[in-house]
């Protein structure tokens, strides 16, 4: 799926590609940010024409100790409270609304260095690889729910303009869901409609009791088509989904198309990724993908997760639940090197 999206998107004669950067230096001002206040949002560039974004890259402050400013405020769930979002031709709801932890892959309140073949954190920065093909232009947009962090953001998309393609392009979707759930209760990390293909998510998890990771018992449930009642096919367990085993026994690990750049057993925390290339999976009219715990239930604690699933469709419209409020969004029941501080 992705290396033919690069083959439509790239392979056409030089000649008929212009790289352009959107960004958000300002040369005329010499200022490199967008100041985001709590409760504001920002639309950071638009452009039209047709061709591929082939590079997202940001960073902002707010998660460490500012030292050019030591008395701004720290607090690390602006990692989640700073939502970004992208639009396609114009399209009415976006097709990429996420927390920016999140969707770089890590999305329980920290950070973790990690480069994966399509999205990481570069100690401090944060990047997808992605192609996102657009047919007549694009938008940005972030905004920050926080309840009282202001933030400034460093943004750089590199994109590609190309001559219209003969047929429309795939867009490039990325649906967030997030919550406590009870021990039993079903995860679900995609539900997608239309013709396509999915791509892979990021997952973070974590029990509500410390040393317990009996969430990753829970495999996944592939419902396609006409396979809506009974799923097409199941895996064996969720940390063998992020092709792991043992409930990731030997720790942390990061490759090109999985890894675990977070696991913390006594913080019960887990934050995974697994992107599909040859293995996406491909839908006609739909597609749902769920983890189900088969534990009894006097055997399961409480958890919270949060994902983003990466997929391509074949129409720009967003169609995610919408994000929930700032409560939910931070659903951890711990944050890291914070234990004095409850999570709402």
């Amino acid at each position: 799926m992705l290396s033919t999206l690069q083959q439509q998107a790239l392979g056409v004669p030089p000649s008929q590609v212009q790289t352009r950067q959107l960004s958000t230096f300002d040369l005329e001002k010499r200022s490199k940010t967008i100041l985001i206040p709590h409760g504001g949002k920002a639309t950071i560039g638009e452009v039209e024409g047709c061709g591929v974004i082939s590079s997202v890259w940001i960073t902002f402050p707010g998660w460490f100790w500012r030292h050019w400013d030591p008395s701004c405020p720290v607090s690390p769930t602006i990692l989640k409270t700073l939502i970004v979002r992208f639009y396609w031709d114009g399209a009415s709801a976006p097709a990429v609304e996420a927390p920016a932890g999140d969707f770089f892959g890590v999305g329980l309140c920290e950070t973790a260095n990690f480069a994966s073949a399509y999205m990481g954190i570069s100690s401090g920065g944060f990047f997808c690889k992605f192609l996102m093909p657009f047919a007549r232009g694009f938008r940005i947009e972030v905004e920050n729910v926080d309840a009282s962090l202001d933030t400034e953001v460093f943004v750089n998309v590199l994109y590609q303009l190309v001559e219209p393609p003969h047929a429309a392009p795939a867009y490039f979707h990325a649906q967030s869901h997030s919550g406590r759930r009870a021990g039993p209760e079903p995860a679900l990390i995609a539900d997608l409609r239309g013709q396509g293909a999915y791509v892979g998510c990021s997952l973070a998890m974590q029990s509500e009791d410390r040393n317990c990771l009996s969430y990753l018992e829970a495999p996944e449930y592939v419902y396609v088509d006409d396979d809506w009642e009974t799923p097409r096919f199941t895996g064996t367990g969720l940390e063998d989904y992020f092709l792991g085993g043992w409930y990731f026994r030997d720790g942390c690990f990061t490759g090109p198309l999985h890894g675990v750049p977070v696991k913390d057993a006594l913080n019960a925390s887990t934050a995974m990724y697994r992107i599909h290339d040859a293995d996406a999976i491909h839908f006609r009219r739909r597609m749902r993908l769920l983890f189900v715990n088969p534990w009894s239930p006097e055997r399961l604690r409480p958890y919270a997760y949060s994902s983003v699933a990466y997929a391509y469709l074949s129409e720009p419209e967003g169609q995610g639940p919408g994000l929930p409020g700032r409560d939910e969004l931070l659903c951890w029941y711990r944050i890291r090197d914070r234990d004095h501080q409850s999570i709402p």
